[in-house]
């Protein structure tokens, strides 16, 4: 009598835990269903407020998300998923919120727009970059001199970032292009730009805000720059990594080199986010 309650309970507890795993894995059989049909969105970056205000107006209702101290703002433009992702000023703070973006809402396409400053004498403040190339002209290397010698910038060298492609073979790259498609569709909507010239250019990043114009001409002249700015490279080289496509737009706030004598950063800020909503609608069609 004792044996078969024993081999009874067996029996039950083997029926049970049977009836667990299909329970379990019919919750994740659903679990990965639902998470085929999310619909990726499209992320927008802007390094500070007055970059992005213009966006979440166009979005109207979003709700604010927060990873480790950054912000993310997710919505919709026209009933096209939208996360937004103020970055924060410079490099580190762009590659930190972009793999935290890319880590929690798998956009489909990430769009870095915002302000910089003119390269580019033929550039003028409120003028826009499509960024076809984006360089980090921070990561220099200068040659050795000895004591008292002084520094020669004009001997400096750019160098390239090591990157590792899916089968972990290393490549030297000089520099990071924005995805063709993106720029295409960029570029059909440029017409809607009224606030000066848009143009196909290259865009330079670095923790450095130039004003010698010397040392901005040495630059626009050995790298072939039209812009700088603070955080275009390091989101580019995070969205390679991870084979996201990127797209990087820019709207000239200030320039020492075009004889313009106005810097309007908030006013840039602004134009340049309504022309990255234009290119989210594009690319919803």
């Amino acid at each position: 009598m004792k044996k078969r309650k024993i081999y009874g309970a067996i029996l039950l507890s083997v029926a049970m835990l049977s009836g667990c795993s299909s329970t379990n894995g019919d919750s994740k059989n659903k679990a990965e269903a639902q998470q085929k049909e999310v619909v990726q969105p499209i992320a927008i970056q802007g390094a500070m407020d007055m970059e992005v205000s213009a966006i979440l107006d166009a979005m109207k209702d979003y709700q604010e998300e927060k990873h480790g101290n950054y912000t993310y703002y997710v919505g919709e433009i026209e009933e096209t998923p939208v996360v937004v992702s103020r970055t924060e000023i410079g490099m580190v703070h762009a590659a930190a919120s972009t793999t935290l973006l890319i880590e929690n809402y798998h956009p489909k396409a990430i769009i870095n727009q915002g302000t910089a400053g003119g390269h580019d004498p033929d550039l003028h403040v409120f003028d826009t970059v499509i960024g076809t190339e984006v360089m980090n002209i921070g990561n220099l290397r200068s040659e050795h001199l000895d004591d008292e010698q002084g520094m020669k910038p004009e001997s400096w060298k750019f160098m390239t970032t090591g990157m590792r492609d899916e089968n972990g073979e290393k490549q030297e790259v000089e520099s990071f292009t924005s995805n063709p498609e993106l720029v295409k569709v960029a570029l059909s909507v440029a017409n809607k730009y009224k606030h000066g010239k848009v143009v196909e250019g290259k865009v330079g990043s670095a923790d450095f805000w130039n004003r010698e114009i010397d040392r901005i001409q040495w630059f626009h002249e050995n790298a072939g720059t039209s812009v700088e700015e603070m955080e275009a490279a390091s989101v580019a080289q995070v969205a390679r990594g991870f084979n996201i496509p990127y797209l990087s737009i820019r709207t000239v706030s200030n320039s020492e080199v075009s004889g313009d004598k106005i810097e309007d950063l908030e006013t840039a800020g602004k134009y340049g986010a309504e022309f990255a909503v234009e290119i989210v609608k594009a690319m919803a069609k």
